[in-house]
């Protein structure tokens, strides 16, 4: 790879500059972590278990459900965004994301013929084209992601300053179901650096009431190991009374 062609895949701020205000980081490691997982669990279901096999079916639902209104949300805020100052900047993407509604659409149908299914040959076969079915939607939905984030970015940071641009998170936040918000924290959290978790969380506990931050944590503690709880209730600290050791 040559230095230009890196340039354009992983484009960063000027030297010496600070990092910009990345408004897909946090979302897209939280939707690729979900994702991948979810495609683990269908690869190795458990078909002579209806409970395990209604679980599996249930995650891929919610994936499908988050992935949907995921697409909204950057329709609606991020890619009006752009068009509003850089008009046609978003048109390849957001014809991608017709095409992924398209696919969410089948996901479900597929979900929904694997439940349906009567024998242990049909289910069998129903259960692997659902995952090869995922898999290609995980591995468009990454390449996808790869161009948001570099070539949307490059548009967003040459026409919004961060400020407008945590303001902009912030209205797409703020428009999140509290359902719908705890489950991207539960899944986005534990896919954070510790830093990153760190600046995130704080930035909650300074904001939000207590109920609210306590409830984020109780969402995402089962799903950090102990060094990365431990780092985290450094992290927040002087606020130790709201983590349980």
């Amino acid at each position: 790879m040559n230095c230009n062609t890196e340039a354009l895949l992983f484009p960063q701020s000027s030297a010496g500059a600070a990092p910009r205000m990345d408004i897909y980081v946090g979302i897209h490691k939280a939707l690729r972590a979900m994702m991948l997982d979810t495609l683990l669990a269908v690869g190795r279901i458990d078909l002579h278990d209806p409970a395990e096999t209604q679980s599996t079916c249930d995650r891929v639902r919610q994936l499908a459900d988050l992935c949907a209104s995921h697409l909204g949300h950057e329709n609606d805020f991020v890619h009006a965004a752009m068009e509003a100052r850089r008009p046609g900047s978003s048109g390849r993407i957001a014809a991608e994301h017709a095409e992924h509604q398209a696919a969410i659409a089948q996901l479900r149908v597929a979900v929904d013929a694997l439940c349906a299914a009567g024998c242990a040959a049909s289910q069998a076969e129903a259960a692997l084209r659902l995952y090869r079915q995922l898999a290609l939607f995980v591995g468009e939905n990454f390449a996808h992601m790869h161009i948001e984030e570099t070539q949307h970015n490059q548009v967003l940071w040459s026409c919004y300053s961060d400020e407008e641009l945590r303001a902009l998170e912030g209205a797409i936040v703020a428009s999140l179901p509290p359902a719908e918000n705890l489950l991207i924290m539960r899944w986005m959290i534990p896919a954070l650096t510790p830093a990153e978790r760190a600046e995130l969380l704080g930035g909650i506990q300074a904001a939000a009431p207590a109920p609210v931050f306590s409830a984020v944590l109780e969402a995402v503690r089962p799903h950090l190991g102990r060094q990365d709880w431990a780092k985290l209730s450094r992290a927040l600290a002087p606020a130790p009374a709201r983590i349980v050791a």
